[in-house]
């Protein structure tokens, strides 16, 4: 630098540097930090540092503690979930396959309290395939289905499914669950799952459930279906 040109002027940032870079500054100057006042974040008030250090503590304590119940919070919500779904299978085990599809429905509908649940399928043995469940299918919903690798959790699009639902005007969010008899085939239904809430499915949702519902009922309606050649 020569004499001609002026100093730049120490930033906070220099001074912060220094600090971090010269740890021993204040063993040095220790009588420095009984001066330092901060301004309190509730009150505003001016507290010494020791104390608005303790404070920052409190709040990180107070945040992990807020943390740790809404873990567990979830742990129990899930437990319940669980719960839910394996007293779904357990029903669908011992229900016989002329009332397997209405079963499964109704037992969705009052288990998981879903306000509205349908169900089509398709591709089933003749003794099947006049019941309500296999009607009204169109072909442009079973590739929909057979497109479906994860449930769709979100607004009603206009799918031509909802149209099974017993008052379709109501469902502002759905879930859609392809049905196969195990993963990577066709599938050989839709489960409709639909709610008044927009936010009861939502794009935001996990949907690992979704996903064990979807198989569970996949494997047990399988029995359902005409022999594949």
């Amino acid at each position: 630098m020569t004499p001609s040109e002026p100093m730049s002027p120490i930033t906070e940032d220099d001074i912060a540097d220094y600090l971090v870079n010269t740890p021993d500054f204040f063993e040095r100057h220790a009588s420095l930090l009984a001066t330092v006042q901060l301004t309190h974040p509730q009150s505003h008030r001016t507290v010494g540092l020791q104390e608005r250090q303790a404070q920052m503590l409190r709040d990180k304590i107070k945040g992990l503690e807020h943390r740790i119940m809404d873990m567990i919070r979830h742990g129990n919500e899930n437990m319940i979930l669980t719960d839910k779904l394996h007293r779904w299978s357990c029903e669908l085990l011992v229900t016989p396959p002329a009332q397997l599809a209405e079963s499964a429905v109704e037992n969705i509908r009052d288990l998981f309290q879903v306000p509205q649940v349908a169900l089509r399928l398709w591709s089933l043995q003749d003794e099947h395939a006049q019941a309500v469940y296999a009607q009204g299918v169109t072909e442009a919903v079973q590739m929909l289905a057979t497109s479906l690798d994860t449930p769709y959790v979100g607004p009603n699009a206009g799918y031509e499914a909802v149209q099974w639902l017993a008052e379709p005007t109501q469902a502002a969010s759905l879930a859609l669950l392809a049905l196969r008899a195990t993963p990577g085939q066709p599938a050989f239904g839709l489960l409709v799952l639909a709610s008044p809430d927009a936010q009861r499915f939502n794009g935001q949702m996990g949907t690992d459930l979704l996903e064990r519902l979807a198989e569970l009922a996949g494997a047990a309606l399988s029995v359902l279906r005409a022999p594949q050649a």
